[in-house]
């Protein structure tokens, strides 16, 4: 089988994630990088690919079947139109752009060019989300009733050398909960409302370092989001889930789902329940599920050419997105007023 043309605009972390990626994938080949810096024309060099400093000469000259936008947030919806004009479809990391009318911008684009919009919340390509969600929408929870979700981890006073972490914009909100909204809402279903509460107290910068959120899901749920980036603590899917290598992984459970029939440890997997008798004097079971990892991002890139190829319909398109975006920017606004926020999309 040939292997399909994928080229990655933007060579910064999680760009270097998909290149390294892309040049060892089954289903699809590096056709060039596009990033004006030195490092990215030296890791091109490297590895044996094309190098543009340019994105528009990039994709008029190598014409992939594919782009993978990968450049700062505030720049992926201009890319993205540029890429769907010229024919090409695009996955978009995360978050899909930094406003919801932005966002709805890159949506309406993908909708005149006829070609796919995928956006990178690459959790949802996660063998153990998978199964979690196959697990919930088998009733075997019952009726969804609760969540809680831990997001709490240190991240080192290095981190924080680069300015525009200390500032507004550049906390844990927007870069690791949105994350975790996405996830919720994967798993129960789309969000009524939320309210929030932020600190910067632990580090004195004029960004959060911790926040509180709760929200309420159409059927009913309610659900808790604790996240702080300045506590020594192991509770966060990133280290707890096995998914990237570049964390020590810790074997903790980050989020717990509890229905009227039974409960869900992730990620791994344990269900809770009453075999006979139900009531709390009365002994639960634990199930033990057995968790099949794998790499989210090669599952990604997987689905990235079925789409392309019509073989199957986005994990999450950019109107999906959109809502997670919408949720992860209303935590702000609930903290600036101190009030409910509705969602609407």
């Amino acid at each position: 089988m040939s292997k399909m043309n994928v080229a990655v605009i933007g060579a910064g972390a999680i760009g270097r994630t998909h290149i390294d990626l892309a040049l060892r994938h089954d289903a699809v080949q590096l056709a060039a990088i596009a990033d004006p810096t030195d490092a990215a024309r030296e890791l091109a060099q490297t590895r044996g690919v094309r190098w543009f400093p340019d994105y528009r000469e990039m994709l008029d000259t190598v014409r992939p079947q594919a782009a993978i936008v990968a450049t700062p947030n505030a720049t992926h919806v201009s890319v993205g139109v540029d890429c769907m004009e010229r024919g090409v479809p695009v996955l978009v990391e995360k978050p899909i752009a930094d406003t919801v009318e932005e966002a709805q911008h890159l949506c309406d684009a993908a909708e005149r060019s006829g070609l796919p919009l995928l956006v990178g919340h690459h959790r949802r390509h996660n063998p153990i989300i998978r199964k979690a969600r196959e697990i919930i929408a088998s009733g075997r929870l019952g009726m969804p009733v609760s969540a809680n979700v831990m997001a709490t981890w240190l991240k080192p006073d290095s981190y924080f050398d680069v300015e525009w972490r200390r500032k507004p914009g550049g906390g844990p909100i927007l870069i690791n909960l949105i994350h975790e909204i996405d996830l919720l809402r994967v798993l129960l279903g789309e969000i009524d409302s939320l309210q929030a509460m932020r600190s910067s107290a632990a580090r004195g910068f004029e960004v959060e370092d911790t926040a509180a959120i709760m929200l309420r899901f159409r059927n009913g749920a309610l659900a808790t989001i604790t996240l702080s980036d300045a506590t020594v603590a192991p509770w966060i899917w990133d280290l707890a889930s096995g998914e990237s290598t570049h964390y020590c992984r810790q074997h903790v459970n980050s989020h717990f789902l509890c229905g009227t029939d039974a409960s869900l440890t992730l990620p791994s997997l344990d269900i809770w329940s009453y075999r006979d008798r139900r009531g709390w004097q009365d002994p639960l079971t634990l199930e033990r599920t057995t968790p099949h990892e794998g790499n989210p991002y090669v599952e990604q890139l997987r689905h990235l050419r079925a789409v392309v190829e019509c073989k199957e319909p986005p994990v999450c398109s950019g109107i999906d997105a959109m809502r997670t975006l919408e949720a992860t920017l209303a935590v702000h606004a609930s903290a600036d007023s101190g009030k409910r926020v509705m969602l609407h999309i």
